[in-house]
């Protein structure tokens, strides 16, 4: 992510985003865009495209390759400025606030959007960034591509983690999904705080509550894949449950091996936390009966 991504944001042109929207189209083509693709996907002339390219280049928005030929292609930060410009257009974002969460394959800004300004979530996706190689054994929605970008299997992720909300709001408690584009996902703030890094006074209930989800989730067809306490918030009223981009169905041959983990992970947290013991065949049975 750009250090000042809303600054960068309001000074690039239109006709710089046209160029970054050519390079982000030919890249499904070319592993390096030539720079003649540009011109003819914006219609602009090649010493207006050089010029846009160098304006670009000096915001660490697109790379340039001279080894074969002239090309380029944009990496995370061009596109952050693509998905953002597409939700302002929409009215799903009005203002960019501060970053207020990041991990290992994503970025999370607070900002503003809607008639009433109310405050959301967006989340940059970062498939692949760290470690490529194991995205592809790990996720399933990258099925067997060979050659699968960093952009597009993030894109992939963030669509499939929309999806997912859909289908569980409002009946499980995860964000609202608001709008989705590109890598990127509009979503309501998460309350509260982090499980892993609270301390609560009814473990018991909140335990209850949080198995109650995953039992709805189950309904639903979804199975989170990778909870754990560190992406189930609690709140006075209860928990809510983030980061689903590797959910699963009940019918995915991993179903069992994989809701069993998930309930472990929650299961071992209070048990060494708490010292609260359940025994996890009991609760399995009683999710997916």
């Amino acid at each position: 992510m750009l250090e000042s991504i809303s600054n960068t944001f309001l000074s690039t042109t239109n006709r710089e985003f046209r160029v970054l929207v050519a390079i982000e189209n030919k890249m499904k083509f070319h592993e390096w865009v030539p720079i003649e693709e540009i011109a003819r996907f914006t219609n602009y002339e090649l010493k207006e495209v050089n010029y846009i390219l160098s304006s670009l280049a000096k915001n660490k928005l697109v790379h340039r390759n001279v080894q074969a030929y002239e090309g380029y292609r944009i990496y995370f930060e061009a596109y952050d400025l693509l998905a953002l410009n597409t939700f302002v257009k929409r009215g799903s974002v009005n203002a960019l606030g501060d970053e207020i969460g990041v991990g290992k394959e994503s970025a999370v800004y607070g900002a503003t959007g809607g008639i009433i300004d109310r405050h959301v979530a967006i989340k940059f996706h970062r498939e692949g960034k760290m470690s490529f190689k194991k995205v592809r054994v790990k996720r399933e929605h990258t099925g067997e591509r060979k050659h699968l970008s960093w952009l597009y299997a993030s894109r992939l992720a963030a669509k499939r983690e929309y999806d997912a909300l859909k289908t569980l709001y409002p009946v499980v408690s995860v964000p609202e999904p608001i709008d989705y584009n590109r890598h990127a996902i509009v979503m309501s703030i998460a309350k509260g705080l982090e499980l892993a890094h609270t301390k609560i006074d009814e473990p018991d209930w909140y335990l209850d509550g949080i198995l109650e989800q995953v039992r709805k989730a189950y309904r639903l067809g979804i199975i989170h894949g990778d909870l754990s306490e560190f992406n189930i918030f609690v709140n006075p009223e209860g928990c809510e449950f983030i980061d689903w981009p590797q959910y699963i169905t009940p019918s995915h041959a991993n179903a069992t091996e994989l809701l069993y983990r998930d309930i472990d992970n929650v299961l071992s947290f209070f048990n060494r936390k708490y010292r609260i013991k359940r025994d996890i065949q009991e609760v399995m049975n009683t999710i997916v009966s």
